[in-house]
């Protein structure tokens, strides 16, 4: 591992390391106007949500790094505290990314990235049509967090408006991840997209009271097949199957199978016995990989 301490790194190459490791980061794609009626338009991946009730958002217009001058975006806000910020779906990352150019003062980013301008409900600025959710926001405060270069300017938002296109919802009227198709941002050039096999489940533990890794077999926890992962997966449940419903289990063809193959070698019977289990708990059924990891020679 190496160690850096922030006095020691310049703040361009401070700025890269953290973007780099703090990630994927959401993106507020936020319209904001100012007192002469001129729009903008700006990504902003110093963002997410804060608050449910009352509903808060929280992004940050930085300081550029390269000359410590301040972006229209925060400029707008402290003139007219509204804004709408809008999710980012694959579908417009091309269009984001170039409304983040660095246009001159009174620039329309809406025409220049070929983006939709929405009368808003209740705030000035116009929300992006081809947007899949927007939220329409008055502006709580403005908090400076330093006066230098690379230094974050906390906008704080509560959310007065959501507008939700219906084709992202599922047939239970929650959004679907796959329908909604967002991107985030990650260091550099890159960013990423939540969809696909990007996108996986994972139980909440809130929901139950999972015993913990601590108490899971020695012989199971340290195996070298299974990883932190699956041993946190294991560790979820409220009970282990009873010896019952284990020895059941053990009667099957592909457990008895096993048993006659290594009947006289312990090792190669874990191995097999543990990387079967691993299988099973990446299908996501955690019983059946508790019943064959409980199995006896």
């Amino acid at each position: 591992m190496k160690t850096f301490y922030p006095k020691d790194l310049s703040t361009p190459t401070y700025h890269a390391l953290l973007q780099g490791s703090i990630g994927p980061r959401p993106i507020a794609f936020a319209s904001t106007i100012d007192l002469a009626g001129n729009v903008n338009l700006s990504p902003f991946s110093f963002f997410n949500l804060f608050s449910t009730n009352p509903a808060v958002l929280v992004f940050s217009p930085s300081r550029r790094v390269r000359d410590n001058t301040t972006k229209h975006t925060l400029q707008n806000v402290l003139e007219v505290p509204e804004v709408v910020i809008h999710t980012v779906h694959h579908g417009m990352v091309e269009q984001m990314s170039l409304a983040s150019t660095e246009y001159g003062k009174g620039v329309n980013e809406f025409e220049k990235a070929g983006l939709t301008a929405v009368a808003s409900e209740i705030v000035k600025p116009p929300r992006v049509k081809e947007a899949k959710v927007a939220f329409e926001c008055k502006v709580l405060e403005v908090r400076s967090l330093g006066q230098e270069g690379g230094a974050g300017n906390l906008v704080i938002c509560e959310v007065l408006v959501v507008h939700l296109d219906e084709h992202i919802l599922d047939e239970n009227g929650s959004i679907d991840p796959r329908k909604i198709d967002l991107v985030a941002r990650m260091g550099g050039n890159w960013y990423t997209r939540a969809n696909g096999d990007s996108l996986f489940e994972i139980p909440k533990p809130l929901r139950t009271l999972g015993m913990g890794i601590d108490q899971i077999p020695e012989e199971i926890r340290f195996s070298p097949i299974l990883t932190g992962n699956n041993l946190g997966r294991l560790g979820n449940v409220e009970q282990l199957p009873s010896p019952e419903e284990v020895e059941a289990f053990g009667q099957g063809p592909e457990i008895m199978e096993m048993k006659i193959r290594f009947q006289n070698d312990q090792p190669s019977w874990l191995d097999h016995l543990h990387q079967l289990a691993k299988e099973v708990l990446e299908e996501g059924d955690v019983e059946k990989a508790w019943k064959i990891l409980l199995q006896k020679p």
